[in-house]
């Protein structure tokens, strides 16, 4: 007598979408009056007349450089790219490493920033003769808190930006909290500052936090008019991209198809929108949304539901990329299958217009080293093993995702991507460790505790208090310490990496600092917290009054 063994399944309980159908439908809105185009450009005309005014005159430059700074977090420098990259260059040239007008942090940050190296020893006049920051700082709040916006562009080995940032963060607290020194407005501005600083917010978050902040501080009427029109226009082709987006997702149909999966399309083409938010990016956000989306589920088929033998099988159909690979699979898995091979032909047909076959092999190869890390974790959970924190890297930060995503970032950013970013990307430079290292670590301790209550492979939490004997506490504190020292690489590889454009260097930033919002309180990319829903919300649903 011969009976059918029942298969025991890894299941854990999977929250639906929070947001329904809701964007599935797009009511588009009879186009722009042509009035408003025509404003728009007469208003860009006013800032670049302006951009241009403050260039000519040496006493101007530092109203220059707050002007771009109030541009780029108003979030309409896509405007001005040409012009602010010749304007910061010209100061570069000027001054080199000797700056010598007022407010050199903020002059040393929009600098670096823009990849000019230029050198920390501006803040050795900060200190006093026993080598410690003058007291004097504190008299004026925009300063010092412009240099400790200064120091999260520090590298490894700037201890005056170390010791810097430890003076100007508790000197910061303590303003916050004192009513004398600073209003309502002041104090929210400084928390926010301590909470998240500015190199690692997300320019449409940021965008949105500083229009309503700068118009209840004095403010360039033409900016702040020009700020809310940029936002609303873009909104509305998020929407629609986020309409195109749904209707695909709506053809997989998770709920019903794949149960166990996250159903995440809203959360992905959030993530996608962290990394690049212009109109010329529109192809590349569709496409990173869909990669996003898929390996979502390919994570939770590996982690959640495939058994060892299912798990191996779909291992070898990726290895093997090709249709005829179909037949060997489960059930389940010929859906995914089939959509990711749909998914990436999609993007070869364009890409090889573009002349770009290079790229598409690379990211597709990426994929590939993606899903086989997935079959590691899923081999050593099998196992029982727990791996040592070096066997845990060397899996732990390919899942990561930072390769695969960010390679998948450059897919249809057209002619920005040239062969010689191509060829650095194929090298699998620092920069893509570094973007999954601290992809892994956050998402590490967002979602250890919840992890623990199932068989999971073991995050980097559990390597740690295994192989040092640590508390939970203590490995979280380790682990922290990691990312902010990664975050000196990013800063180190951004300034020295020549081969590639600022855009290329400016898509893995983005991408960290969205990783750094996903996952800074909780995973709210599996469970949406109150704050995230609200980003979402003021993003891609509700308009700014102008």
């Amino acid at each position: 007598m011969s009976f059918q063994q029942e298969v025991i399944r890894p299941l854990r309980y999977m929250q639906p979408s929070v947001w329904g159908d809701q964007f599935l439908i797009y009511n588009k809105k009879a186009q722009l009056a042509d009035e408003v185009d025509r404003l728009v450009d007469d208003l860009k005309e006013e800032v670049r007349k302006d951009i241009l005014a403050a260039l000519d005159v040496p006493e101007e430059h530092t109203r220059l450089l707050k002007l771009i700074d109030t541009i780029q977090r108003l979030g309409i420098s896509y405007y001005f790219e040409e012009d602010i990259d010749k304007a910061l260059q010209h100061v570069y040239e000027a001054y080199g490493d000797d700056w010598n007008g007022s407010n050199p942090s903020l002059w040393f940050r929009l600098l670096r920033q823009h990849g000019f190296y230029i050198s920390c020893d501006v803040f050795d006049n900060f200190k006093d003769e026993q080598g410690a920051f003058k007291e004097s700082l504190t008299s004026d709040v925009e300063e010092l808190l412009e240099l400790y916006e200064a120091t999260h562009m520090r590298v490894q080995g700037e201890t005056v930006l170390d010791e810097a940032l430890i003076f100007t963060r508790t000197r910061l607290a303590e303003i916050a909290k004192d009513p004398i020194r600073s209003n309502s407005t002041m104090s929210s501005h400084i928390q926010e500052a301590l909470e998240q600083p500015l190199r690692k917010r997300l320019p449409r978050l940021e965008a949105l936090r500083y229009i309503h902040f700068y118009q209840q501080a004095s403010h360039n009427e033409s900016l702040l008019k020009l700020a809310k029109l940029g936002f609303n226009m873009l909104q509305s082709l998020h929407k629609m991209e986020l309409s195109q987006l749904s209707k695909w997702w709506k053809g997989i149909d998770v709920p019903n198809n794949l149960p166990y999966a996250r159903d995440r399309l809203v959360e992905s083409y959030f993530w996608a929108l962290g990394v690049y938010f212009e109109p010329k990016y529109s192809l590349a956000r569709i496409f990173l949304t869909k990669v996003i989306a898929m390996a979502t589920v390919i994570d939770d088929t590996y982690d959640a539901y495939g058994t060892y033998e299912e798990l191996e099988i779909f291992t070898e159909a990726v290895m093997r990329w090709s249709v005829t690979c179909l037949d060997m699979l489960p059930g389940y898995m010929k859906l995914i299958y089939q959509r990711l091979l749909d998914m990436y032909k999609e993007m070869e047909e364009i890409l090889e217009k573009e002349g770009k076959t290079d790229l598409f092999n690379c990211a597709k190869e990426f994929m590939k080293t993606f899903i086989k890390g997935y079959m590691m974790e899923a081999k050593w959970l099998h196992e029982g093993y727990i791996p040592t924190t070096e066997e845990h890297a060397s899996v732990a930060y390919v899942t990561g995702g930072g390769s695969i995503l960010i390679t998948s970032c450059f897919l249809g950013m057209a002619d920005i991507v040239t062969d010689r970013s191509i060829k650095w990307a194929l090298t699998e430079p620092p920069l893509f460790k570094a973007s999954s290292k601290i992809g892994r670590l956050l998402n590490d301790i967002a979602g250890h505790k919840e992890e623990q209550e199932r068989k999971h492979f073991p995050s980097s939490v559990e390597s740690y208090k295994k192989q040092y004997d640590v508390t939970e506490e203590y490995a979280y504190d380790l682990l922290h310490k990691q990312i902010e020292d990664v975050w000196k690489d990013v800063n180190r590889e951004s300034l020295l990496c020549k081969d590639v454009s600022m855009p290329i260097l400016m898509v893995t930033v983005n991408l960290i600092r969205t990783l750094e919002v996903l996952y800074k309180d909780n995973d709210n990319f599996t469970h949406a917290g109150e704050e995230f829903i609200s980003h979402i919300n003021s993003l891609l649903i509700h308009a700014i009054s102008i």
